[in-house]
């Protein structure tokens, strides 16, 4: 029994073939060494790489579409909420004429507008309509027209000097007395304006007020002489005075030559 066993195992061991020692650093069988594997991979590699040209031209395409074309440079906007300026006006305030819409800042275009007196307030929405920009802009509103050095300003509640954009009947007149030269500056003292419109609501009649440096507010009183009130409130006390005194001089025959009652306190005339 031991010899055939014996003779089996011989027979095992001549159907295999030599084992050959490579050693520990022999690396493990490559792709070399089958040649079907490689070639699999090898198909697989090209459509990818086809595939990333594809994505790099598409992307070129896109980056000439948007910078090498006109298409998103900003030659025109959308304006709402426009009485007095116009559309044009706008876009050359809001300082984005020809520029990239990418780089157009909202914050940025509403300081712009903001810098123009007669805006009061701005809301820019940049998208991808046309056009691309769109202003939705609320204006101040004019309160009374102010004549100075023979030039005509539109002027807010706030004293805030816009320019006359349009005839508004409406509107209270101040004529500026001669001595002050040259045009408003920055604006009007809103103590001005506010004394102005309360004689306004007071004296209905009188459209046209003077303004004076010392005397403030008044007006050439159709019964020959001139009026004064200073400035700020307080008016309807004062209208009030100057009443009872054009009664009083009156029904006593004065003639007089102006009414002052700067102070409700210390009224004062001027006779010829």
């Amino acid at each position: 029994m031991a010899t055939r066993t014996r003779g089996a195992q011989d027979k095992k061991q001549q159907g295999r073939a030599p084992a050959i020692y490579r050693g520990p650093n022999t690396p493990p069988s490559t792709a070399g060494d089958r040649p079907e594997l490689q070639q699999v991979r090898t198909g697989m590699a090209m459509p990818w790489r086809l595939f990333s040209g594809l994505i790099v031209a598409g992307l070129l395409v896109v980056l000439f579409l948007f910078f090498g074309t006109d298409a998103f440079f900003v030659r025109s906007i959308s304006v709402g909420g426009l009485n007095y300026l116009n559309d044009r006006e706008v876009f050359a305030l809001s300082g984005i004429a020809g520029e990239h819409v990418f780089w157009v800042d909202p914050a940025a275009v509403r300081e712009n507008l903001l810098r123009s007196p007669t805006i009061a307030d701005a809301n820019v929405i940049v998208g991808w309509g046309n056009p691309m920009v769109t202003i939705e802009i609320e204006e101040r509103e004019p309160a009374l027209v102010w004549q100075q050095a023979g030039i005509a300003v539109w002027v807010d509640v706030n004293g805030r000097v816009m320019r006359q954009r349009g005839d508004r009947s409406d509107l209270l007149t101040i004529s500026v007395d001669s001595l002050m030269d040259g045009p408003p500056g920055g604006g009007v003292d809103p103590s001005v304006v506010t004394g102005a419109l309360q004689i306004q609501a007071l004296l209905p009649q009188v459209s046209t007020l003077r303004y004076h440096p010392d005397y403030g507010l008044g007006f050439n009183d159709s019964r020959g002489w001139e009026a004064w009130f200073g400035v700020g409130g307080g008016m309807p006390e004062k209208i009030s005075i100057y009443n009872a005194l054009v009664n009083d001089l009156s029904r006593r025959g004065i003639a007089v030559r102006a009414i002052f009652v700067i102070n409700p306190d210390r009224p004062w005339i001027s006779t010829f």
